[in-house]
């Protein structure tokens, strides 16, 4: 949901399940303490990664509810003008090896970081104005050493690629593509 105060416009969002327990509970949270609520998780991420320099969303403000065991949160963040998903992105514009190259060392730059993106996918990867790559929905996110979760993680990347790809033949998604993206993050790797 957008908010405003008349100079700024921000993004609210509600935590909410997916999957089989979404069907059951929607909202809920055990409680486990303050800093554990998903909401307090994710800003303090996003504060940290949005003072490195990474192209997040600002956070503004985290704020959970508490009914006895459970919880339900929200989170504030500054809105992005002008952004699209990399889905929406490929389906409306013709992309060059130089585009998929920088969404792979931007991909890099995060990892290098030690960010961890437990949804990254084509939804979750949002570009602005030039192109610029920003990560949204750090929602079970964290900082960890490098390991072959990087390498899932980009995995879990392609998998969705090629999901949206099958839902629309026509978009602007191939295999030289992803090899393309590749080039990029192992380039991006390397100089790091």
């Amino acid at each position: 949901m957008i908010v405003a105060d008349g100079r700024h416009e921000y993004v609210l969002r509600r935590y909410l399940r997916g999957g089989l327990p979404g069907r059951i509970v929607k909202e809920s949270y055990i409680w486990t303490g303050e800093r554990q609520t998903r909401s307090f998780a994710e800003w303090y991420l996003l504060a940290k990664l949005y003072s490195l320099g990474l192209p997040v969303p600002r956070p503004v403000a985290a704020r959970y509810l508490r009914h006895g065991p459970v919880y339900s949160a929200d989170l504030l963040t500054l809105r992005i003008p002008a952004i699209q998903s990399l889905a929406e992105r490929i389906a409306t514009a013709p992309t060059t090896s130089n585009f998929w190259r920088k969404v792979g060392a931007q991909v890099q730059r995060f990892h290098g970081a030690g960010v961890y993106h437990a949804d990254l996918n084509a939804y979750n990867v949002q570009l602005g104005q030039s192109d610029k790559l920003f990560l949204l929905d750090f929602d079970r996110g964290r900082i960890r050493s490098p390991g072959h979760w990087q390498q899932q993680n980009i995995a879990r990347l392609h998998r969705s690629l090629r999901k949206v790809k099958q839902l629309d033949r026509e978009l602007h998604f191939d295999a030289a593509n992803w090899s393309e993206f590749l080039d990029g993050y192992f380039n991006a790797s390397r100089l790091a």
